[in-house]
């Protein structure tokens, strides 16, 4: 594949004023309030529910996530206020300005161990640098639970996530089904340092290598805001006269993707990864062609769960899966799939 570096240079940074993904100006907590309030978050419930004791309002889960620019963190928030609320513990629930902000990320991890909570939920950035405030949250006897992306250490006593490689190889599966199985497909993937973002490249890249030899996959290619997706699939498009599809692996990459197709002029196969309004919107209009979906409300309903009975001395199982299922315009309607999408 041709170089990208020259066509991302020619390429301006583009501001996408969309609804569905903010992007804070300053770190953001529990007592922030979104842009506007996460709709069609549906209340969950759990298997994983039964005989958790109740607190006595005076104990906190403290969940350090991994910001609030996307209306999947803020699905995630209103999970895991739900199940503060069902079990009366205090949330706190922050994250930092942007999914590349690791250091800012450590800090507000420090802080919650110096509040001592009753347990911890983390949502890595980059588990490896993590390691040593995980060390002092150990050794200060707070369970700590990991969410949505594995912590790449054994002092976690579970991580709640999607499966997030074997939601990556349905996303592949779809497009290659649309592309009746050839073309060039490009790959726009968020990072690469947190376990969700190198999962769902490679997920995406591994079922791709096994099952569908006749597409050419292009290098993974990686932004993690919306602006630079746009660029990077535009440049992706330039570079690629042939590319016929693009996959987005997540909120960000693939509203960023999709506003470069349209720009492009290109007329390509779209699949994304989580929910929002501007990928619903899309998918409804047929400019995307489909999307994978978390369960975000779950995700951070079961986290709370998991610290709860972490707090309490209670066995956990090493994971928790909170779900995923394939969204297009045909079934997003259906009961099952709408309870996992989020605007």
């Amino acid at each position: 594949m041709r170089m990208l570096r020259s066509a991302l240079a020619l390429s301006s940074v583009l501001v996408l004023g969309l609804a569905s993904c903010s992007t804070s100006g300053g770190s953001k907590n529990s007592s922030d309030s979104p842009s506007s309030p996460v709709s069609a978050a549906p209340s969950v419930s759990s298997s994983n529910s039964a005989n958790v004791p109740k607190g006595d309002g005076s104990k906190t889960i403290y969940l350090v996530s991994k910001g609030f620019q996307h209306r999947f963190w803020q699905a995630v928030k209103q999970g895991a206020e739900q199940a503060g609320k069902e079990f009366n513990y205090k949330i706190e629930f922050v994250g930092p300005d942007n999914e590349q902000a690791t250091q800012q990320q450590l800090d507000q991890l420090k802080t919650a161990l110096a509040q001592k909570p009753a347990a911890i939920g983390f949502a890595a950035l980059d588990s490896g640098s993590a390691e040593p405030v995980l060390e002092e949250i150990q050794q200060a006897g707070i369970p700590m639970v990991a969410f949505d992306s594995g912590v790449d250490s054994t002092i976690p006593k579970t991580t709640v996530s999607t499966d997030n490689k074997a939601a990556a190889g349905v996303a592949a599966k779809h497009m290659s089904e649309l592309l009746g199985g050839k073309g060039t497909v490009g790959m726009v993937c968020h990072d690469q340092t947190s376990a969700t973002g190198k999962q769902r490249c490679e997920g995406f890249q591994e079922w791709m290598k096994t099952n569908a030899p006749d597409i050419k996959l292009l290098e993974p290619q990686y932004a993690g805001e919306v602006g630079l997706a746009a660029n990077t699939s535009k440049a992706l498009i330039t570079a690629n006269s042939d590319i016929n599809g693009i996959y987005g692996s997540n909120e960000a990459t693939a509203i960023g993707a999709l506003q470069g197709v349209n720009e492009s002029g290109k007329k390509l196969t779209l699949v994304g990864f989580d929910s929002g309004k501007a990928q619903i919107d899309a998918i409804k209009a047929g400019t995307e062609a489909g999307a994978i979906t978390q369960a975000p409300v779950k995700m951070g309903y079961e986290t709370v769960i998991a610290g709860i009975k972490a707090a309490n001395g209670m066995e956990l199982p090493p994971t928790i899966d909170s779900g995923y299922s394939w969204f297009d315009k045909d079934n997003m309607t259906d009961p099952a799939i709408a309870q996992s999408l989020y605007e």
